[in-house]
């Protein structure tokens, strides 16, 4: 496979959006979005999915972080559109089941082509720190939008938001790499009966 990276920027008026990714990375990441948790979390999916990932934001987080998590998404999902090109000799699909504590999620995607999202997750309470649970569907929606997945998100248990949050985030994370590695038995194909993705 070809060097599977990417640096999107995207600007509107309420954010300033630059992301670099490296789909074959070690999993380093550099984050400065003014969003902590978001911060960490994204953390997450760079070391369990074993990629690298660089994002800066400057949003009007004044008002909310509403915008500036859900752009940062939207550009995550441009990059990994980006650096994953025509698809060929990729598995496809990925899963994981990640635990932490009395927590357990599963992560399930596709990068069928088709965005679409499923996303169930019962948090104990409205915030974690400062940060709104709200904003994590909105995350993910944005990414799925841009990168054309299908996602299924289902925490099965759990009553630490905290342990929640990270157990999805890891999951997402191992699914990914996963679904991004090159699979050698399809090399140079295209997965899928219908020859495009």
């Amino acid at each position: 496979m070809s060097d599977r990276t990417a640096t999107i920027k995207r600007n509107t008026n309420e954010t300033q959006i630059e992301v670099s990714l490296n789909l074959d990375g070690t999993g380093k990441s550099e984050f400065d979005t003014g969003v902590p948790f978001l911060d960490h979390m994204m953390d997450q999916i760079a070391r369990h999915g074993m990629i690298d990932l660089t994002v800066k934001a400057n949003g009007d987080t004044e008002i909310d972080d509403h915008h500036t998590v859900e752009d940062i998404g939207i550009t995550i999902g441009m990059a990994m559109k980006e650096a994953l090109g025509d698809k060929k000799g990729i598995r496809r699909y990925g899963h994981a089941y990640v635990p932490l504590d009395e927590a357990l999620s599963r992560v399930v995607m596709d990068f069928s082509g088709r965005p679409g999202i499923e996303f169930h997750a019962n948090f104990t309470r409205a915030r974690i720190g400062e940060f709104d649970v709200d904003l994590f569907h909105e995350f993910f929606q944005g990414i799925i939008n841009h990168a054309l997945i299908t996602l299924h998100i289902d925490n099965i248990r759990g009553s630490n938001s905290h342990h929640i949050a990270e157990t999805i985030f890891k999951a997402f994370g191992r699914a990914l790499r996963m679904a991004v590695e090159a699979d050698s038995r399809m090399a140079g194909v295209i997965p899928s009966t219908k020859g495009s993705l």
